[in-house]
This record gives structure tokens, C-alpha cells and sequence, in this order.
């Protein structure tokens, strides 16, 4: 039982390293959907484009500084 739960561990971590980065992209995805309502519609690929690409930079260097 306790290899089963060590596997699912494992496999969970593959696709959530860091719960923050998670909860960050859950936040942008949420204000930039709220904020698509007020910005041109030509806009709001960009805003969500750069939001995440911000966010993923600050987690690799948060990473990089950890290790």
C-alpha cells in the first residue's frame, strides 16, 4: 500500500512541482478573464500570454535560488 501511495506521489508531481505556481495560475486565469471584459478583444490572448509567461519566469528563479 505504502509503494502504491509513493507512486501516486510521484505521478502527482510530475504535473504539480510547486502548489504556489498552481495557485498563482489559477489567480491570473481568473483576473484576466475579469479583465477581458474591459480590455479590447484584440488584447486579451497577450495579457493572458505575458501574465503566465511572468509567472513561470519568477517560479524557475524561486526554483533556481532553492537548490
Amino acid at each position: 500500500m505504502r509503494s502504491l501511495a509513493a507512486a501516486l506521489k510521484e505521478i502527482a508531481g510530475l504535473f504539480v512541482d510547486d502548489g504556489s505556481l498552481v495557485l498563482m495560475v489559477l489567480g491570473w486565469l481568473g483576473l484576466s478573464a475579469a479583465l477581458a471584459h474591459f480590455a479590447p478583444a484584440c488584447w486579451d490572448g497577450v495579457v493572458l500570454f505575458l501574465g503566465l509567461a511572468a509567472l513561470l519566469v519568477e517560479n524557475a528563479r524561486r526554483a533556481s535560488r532553492r537548490r
